[in-house]
C-alpha cells in the first residue's frame, strides 16, 4: 500500500502539470501506466485516470472563484451581468463535447485509448501548435477581455474541445490552438481554457464515478484522495507558472515537446 501512495503522488503530480499545459495529461497519464502500475482493478484505473482531474479542476476553482462567482467580492451589476455572459459562453462551448462523450465514451475509449494513437496525437498537435504560431507572429489578437468572446467563438471553441475526445491531443492544446485560430489573445484563450474545464471535467468525472459506483475499498479510497490532493496542489503551481510565461513567450516550445515525447513513445512502444 505504502508503494501504491507513492506512485499515487507520482501520478498525481502529473495530473497536475500536464492537465494545464498543452501537452495532454491523458496521453502522459497512459505512458506512466507502463512504468506506476497500481495493485488496483482494471475498472478502478479507468476510473481514477479521469477523477483525479476532479483536483485539477478544483484548483481553477480556488483560483479564479472571484471571476467565476456571479456575486459578492464588491461587484457590479454589469460586472455580475458579465459573468452570468461568461458562464453561458462556457456552457454552449460544453455542449459539443458532453454530446459526444455521453453517446461515444465507451466506443472511444475502445478505439482510441492505445500508444499509436497517443503519439500520433502528441506529434501531429505539435506540429500544429508550431505552425499556428509561426502564423500568427505578426497577427494582431482581436479578442483581448474575456467579455469579447462572442457566442459563436464559443460554441467553435467548443467544437475544438471534440479533438480532445481522442488521447493525445489535449483538451488544453485543442482549445488553446481554437481560441489562437479565432483571434483570442494568447492569455484569454489560456484562462478561457482553464473555465471550459470546470464543467467538461466535473460531468466526466460524474459518469465515471457513476459508472463505476460509490463503493470503493479503502485503499481505493485513499488513492483516490491522495491523487486528487496532489493534482490540486499541483496544478496550482502549474496554473500560476503557465500564466506568467505566456505574457513573454508563445507555446512552439510545448510543440517541440509534444514532438520529441510522441518520437520516444513510438520507439518505447516498437522496441518492447
Amino acid at each position: 500500500m505504502q508503494l501504491d501512495i507513492i506512485k499515487t503522488i507520482i501520478l498525481g503530480i502529473i495530473e497536475g502539470i500536464t492537465e494545464w499545459l498543452p501537452i495532454s495529461s491523458t496521453g502522459h497519464m497512459i505512458i506512466a501506466e507502463e512504468f506506476l502500475k497500481l495493485n488496483v482493478s482494471k475498472d478502478f484505473w479507468e476510473m481514477f485516470l479521469v477523477v483525479i482531474q476532479l483536483g485539477a479542476i478544483l484548483a481553477v476553482v480556488f483560483l479564479f472563484f472571484k471571476n467565476l462567482f456571479p456575486w459578492g467580492f464588491n461587484k457590479t451589476k454589469e460586472e455580475t451581468k458579465k459573468t452570468f455572459n461568461l458562464w453561458f459562453k462556457i456552457l454552449i462551448a460544453c455542449i459539443p463535447a458532453a454530446i459526444i462523450g455521453i453517446l461515444f465514451d465507451d466506443k472511444i475509449d475502445q478505439l482510441f485509448y492505445n500508444y499509436w494513437v497517443v503519439a500520433i496525437a502528441l506529434i501531429f498537435y505539435g506540429i500544429l501548435f508550431i505552425i499556428i504560431e509561426n502564423k500568427n507572429k505578426e497577427k494582431v489578437p482581436t479578442v483581448k477581455s474575456e467579455d469579447k468572446i462572442s457566442y459563436k467563438q464559443a460554441l467553435l471553441i467548443g467544437l475544438f474541445q471534440l479533438l480532445a475526445l481522442i488521447p493525445g491531443t489535449s483538451r488544453s492544446g485543442a482549445t488553446i490552438l481554437g481560441g489562437l485560430i479565432l483571434g483570442l489573445d494568447r492569455s484569454i484563450a489560456a484562462s478561457y481554457t482553464f473555465y471550459l474545464a470546470v464543467p467538461v471535467m466535473f460531468g466526466a468525472s460524474f459518469l465515471k464515478i457513476i459508472k463505476f459506483g460509490f463503493v470503493f475499498t479503502r485503499p481505493e479510497l485513499i488513492i483516490l484522495i491522495v491523487g486528487m490532493l496532489t493534482a490540486f496542489i499541483i496544478s496550482i503551481l502549474t496554473i500560476k507558472f503557465l500564466l506568467k510565461y505566456i505574457k513573454k513567450n508563445n507555446f512552439k516550445v510545448f510543440g517541440y515537446y509534444r514532438i520529441i515525447l510522441g518520437i520516444i513513445v513510438l520507439t518505447y512502444f516498437l522496441l518492447t
